[in-house]
Order: C-alpha cells, then sequence, then structure tokens
C-alpha cells in the first residue's frame, strides 16, 4: 500500500512537471497534445502502481500463509509431544502403583514371619527351659540314686577306664611280641623252602608310565589337537596323563592304574587307525574299549583257569580273576601271583598226598577279594570270602580265602598250602617294592577323597599324585559351587592325607547340548 501511494506522488510529480515545462516552452496549440501525453503517462504510472500493489498484496499473503502453516505444524508437534509425555507419566505412574503395592505385600510378609518367628522364639525357649529343669532332676535323682556327686562319679569311671586301658595295652604289647615271634619263624620256613625249591619265572609288569609309538611325529599334533582339545579329551575320558616330548614317534601313557594305561593305549590306538581325532570321537572310542577289555578280562580268566586244570567255576568269579590282570600289590602282578600261589599249593598239596585241584582252585581265588577291593569296604579276604560264597564255592575254598593272612583258624590241610604258597610267592626276591604299594595306595586315597563331596562324577590322580582332576556334574553344580568345591577338596586333603610337595586340584564343568536336524 504504501509503494502505491509513492508511485502516485512520483507520477503526479512527474506530470506535474512535464505540464509546467510544456507550457511555458511550447504554443498554445502544443499544449494539449503535452496534457495528453502527460495523462498517458500518470495513467500508465497508475496501472504500473496498481500491478505493484497487487504483487505485494500477493506476497504479503504468501508470506502469512507459510507463517500460518509453520505455526500450525509447531503447535501440532508441541501437541504430540505433550501427549508423549502424557503417556509416558501415566505408564510410570501405573508402574510405581503396582511396585507400592509389592512392597506393601512383601511388608505385610515379613511382619506375618517376624511373628511366626517371635512366636517359634519363645516355644524354644519354654521347650529349652523344660529341657534344662528336666536335665537338673535328672542329675539330682541320679546322685541321690548313686550317692554320689557328678564330680565323684567323674573320676571314678575315670580310674576304672585308666585302668581297662592298662590292661588293654599289655594285651596289646603282648599280642604283638608274640606276632613278631610268629613272623621271625613263618620269614625263616619261607627263606628255606625258597632255596630249597629254587624257584625263578620271568618277571615283567610295567610299573607306572607305557609307551605307544606312533607310525610318524605329524600323529603328535593330531592328538595335541587345536589348543590341546583333544589331548584334554583322552586325559578326561580315561584317567591317564598323556605326555608328548621330544621322543621321536612315540607318546607316553602315565598312570599308577594299570587298567586305565591299557584303556588309553587301546584307544589311541584306535583313533589313529580310523584317522578321525576329535573330543566327541575318543569319547566314542574310550567306551567301546572299556566294553571291549570286559571281554578280554574274561579270556584272561578263562586262560587261567585252563592252565591250571580248574573247571566249573562261575562266569563271575571267571571275569573277577580276569580283573587281577590289571592289578597289582606292592609292585608285584596279581594275577600271576594268583597263578604262582596256586601252582605252589598244588605241587606241595601233591608231596603230601593231599587234594591237588582243591589246592589250585583255592590258591587261584586266594586274592578275588583285590579284584574289587576299592569298590567295598573291608579286607581283601573278608571281601574275597563272601564273593566266594556268593558264588557257590566250597566250605574249604572259603576258608583258605579268608585265612591266608592267619586271620582264623584253617579248617583243612590245603588252606595251610594255600598260605604257604602266599607268602613263598609274595617273598622271592625282585617281586614286591614297597615304595610303589605305598604310592598306589596315596593315589587311590586321593581319589577316594575327592569322590566323597556330593556332585562330583568322576577323579583322576595324574602328574604322579602332584593333580587330582575332578569332573564334576553340571546339571548339579554350578561354576560357583565348582569353584568353591575345589577349595573344600583342596582343604580336606590337607588335614586327611600326608603327601610330599603341593598338589593341584583341578575342577573340571562341562556341558553339551545335543540335538538332531531331521
Amino acid at each position: 500500500m504504501v509503494e502505491y501511494i509513492v508511485i502516485l506522488i512520483i507520477g503526479a510529480a512527474i506530470g506535474g512537471g512535464i505540464a509546467l515545462v510544456l507550457k511555458g516552452k511550447i504554443s498554445a496549440g502544443k499544449v494539449r497534445d503535452a496534457e495528453a501525453e502527460a495523462a498517458k503517462i500518470i495513467a500508465n504510472a497508475e496501472r504500473e502502481a496498481e500491478t505493484k500493489r497487487k504483487e505485494a498484496v500477493l506476497e504479503a499473503k504468501d508470506k502469512l500463509y507459510q507463517s500460518r502453516t509453520d505455526f500450525e505444524k509447531e503447535v501440532r508437534d508441541k501437541r504430540q509431544e505433550l501427549q508423549n509425555q502424557e503417556r509416558r507419566l501415566t505408564q510410570k505412574e501405573e508402574n510405581l502403583e503396582k511396585k507400592v503395592d509389592v512392597v506393601d505385600k512383601r511388608e505385610s510378609d515379613v511382619i506375618k514371619r517376624e511373628k511366626e518367628l517371635t512366636a517359634r522364639e519363645k516355644v524354644a525357649q519354654e521347650k529349652e527351659e523344660r529341657f534344662e529343669r528336666g536335665l537338673k532332676e535328672q542329675r539330682q535323682l541320679m546322685e541321690k540314686i548313686a550317692s554320689m556327686t557328678a564330680e565323684e562319679a567323674k573320676r571314678q569311671l575315670m580310674m576304672s577306664m585308666e585302668d581297662e586301658a592298662k590292661f588293654e595295652a599289655a594285651k596289646t604289647i603282648k599280642r604283638i611280641e608274640d606276632e613278631a615271634k610268629e613272623e621271625a619263624d613263618k620269614k625263616s620256613k619261607n627263606i628255606i623252602s625258597l632255596a630249597i625249591q629254587r624257584y625263578a619265572s620271568d618277571y615283567v609288569a610295567e610299573a607306572t608310565v607305557s609307551v605307544l609309538n606312533l607310525p610318524n611325529d605329524e600323529m603328535k599334533g593330531r592328538i595335541i589337537g587345536r589348543e590341546g582339545r583333544n589331548i584334554r579329551a583322552i586325559e578326561a575320558a580315561t584317567g591317564i596323563d598323556l605326555i608328548i616330548d621330544d621322543t621321536p614317534e612315540a607318546v607316553i601313557l602315565s598312570c599308577y592304574d594299570p587298567f586305565r594305561r591299557e584303556i588309553a593305549r587301546l584307544t589311541i590306538e584306535r583313533l589313529i587307525q580310523d584317522g578321525r581325532i576329535h573330543p566327541a570321537r575318543i569319547e566314542e572310542i574310550a567306551e567301546k574299549v572299556k566294553k571291549d577289555l570286559e571281554g578280554t578280562l574274561k579270556e584272561e580268566g578263562e586262560k587261567a583257569c585252563f592252565d591250571l586244570g580248574i573247571h566249573n567255576m562261575h562266569p563271575d568269579i571267571v571275569k573277577l580273576i580276569g580283573r587281577l590282570k590289571y592289578r597289582t600289590s606292592y609292585g608285584q602282578n596279581v594275577l600271576m601271583h594268583a597263578r604262582e600261589v596256586a601252582y605252589f599249593a598244588g605241587v606241595m598239596a601233591a608231596e603230601l598226598g593231599c587234594d591237588q585241584k582243591l589246592a589250585r582252585r583255592a590258591g587261584l581265588l586266594h586274592d578275588i577279594g583285590k579284584a574289587v577291593d576299592h569298590e567295598m569296604e573291608g579286607t581283601h579276604p573278608g571281601i574275597g570270602g563272601d564273593l566266594a560264597k556268593k558264588f557257590g564255592e566250597s566250605a574249604k575254598v572259603i576258608n583258605a580265602i579268608m585265612t591266608h593272612h592267619g586271620d582264623g583258624e584253617p579248617n583243612c590241610v590245603e588252606s595251610v598250602l594255600v598260605a604257604a604258597a602266599d607268602a613263598l610267592s609274595a617273598g622271592r626276591p625282585g617281586v614286591r617294592r614297597e615304595t610303589l604299594e605305598s604310592y598306589i595306595k596315596r593315589l587311590e586315597a586321593l581319589e577316594q577323597t575327592a569322590s566323597t563331596f556330593k556332585g562330583v562324577e568322576k577323579s583322576y590322580a595324574i602328574q604322579a599324585g602332584r593333580e587330582i582332576r575332578i569332573i564334576v556334574k553340571p546339571e548339579e553344580l554350578s561354576d560357583v559351587h565348582s569353584a568353591q568345591l575345589s577349595r573344600d577338596i583342596a582343604k580336606k586333603i590337607e588335614q586327611e592325607l600326608s603327601y610330599p610337595g603341593q598338589i593341584k586340584v583341578t575342577v573340571v564343568r562341562e556341558s553339551r547340548y545335543v540335538e538332531f536336524a531331521k
């Protein structure tokens, strides 16, 4: 509007100026033409001013519309944001109300439990008071009956126990002296018998290690596996310690238990032949080898019975005889020892005119309890006697088994011969080593100590007893419990066992989940 007014003023001024000039310089005849020209110019100026005005009005309307649109959009955004905030506040308010309800409920439960605990505590206190009163009344009644105070009764009991202990100690000393004399006499007779018999036989038994030859040195890397997973799987599945050093084309299997070493040896040989060496295959092969060895045990028992001419033996007894092949006593192979005892007993029975078959049978079975003594409680003569009775052996055989270490009275000559043959076989030079037996007992005690804890599936003493490896059941123990278990086992070992140096306790917990896509 302002521009329009300015244009009109300028147009008028221009027209007036032109008119004045024309009036002053041209003739009167030309005044009309000048005025017409001026009017034309004024008209054009007015039209142009009108056009400018309209353009200004349109531009103003566009700006007003744009401003109104922006304002309305901003209002809508603000309104939406306010609605969202209101919705969030409403949700938070509902959550707070729920939490308040939960807190109120828990508070009421706590108050209720406190009341119950208070009532129980009161009842327990009343019971304790009644117990104390009853105990006091009983003590007074006992003192009245005995006509002496509690202190006098204690002194009299201690004096009686002291006299009894002195008597028992004297009896024990006498028994030890008698046993020493008998043992000295028995050893002298064994030495004489050994010199007379001049019996000699080859004795070869692996102590704690086995060497397994490999086709090439590249096989060592396959046995170790990626990051050592294969060697760990072999040690976990068989319970042995696999040593891989610079020895060309060979690995060493270390374990105090010959049965485990044999399982590990056969497992690795089959894996090498198969070519597929990975943890799952290792476990599968190890289980198959264990089953196959069960059949081997029966074959070894049948071979021993056949060589000694013993028949009609119960199949389970035959299998237990085979298990003795993988059992040692003071470094002596128990199956070899049992065969020697059967042979010696049979020879002596023949010389004395006694029952040779009975003597050989009793001699072969005299240490049968050692096949399961790590699984059952008691001495091996007692366990062996129970097994023989269970599987239908005769009373004389049972007596020979239970008395071959002097525990009880023999009821036949054959029992005496078995005891003599046992001492003769064990007394031969070089067949027994006390240090190995104590070493094996220490490792067995170490495994048994670890196996007493809940959740333990398997335990293996490795590294010559310097490490105990425990496999736990993952469904029963968590990782936190496994860590606590390692500390508890280490503490129990410190309290109950004697050992050189230190023992590393390793608890292994592994969960596996297998599913098949069909």
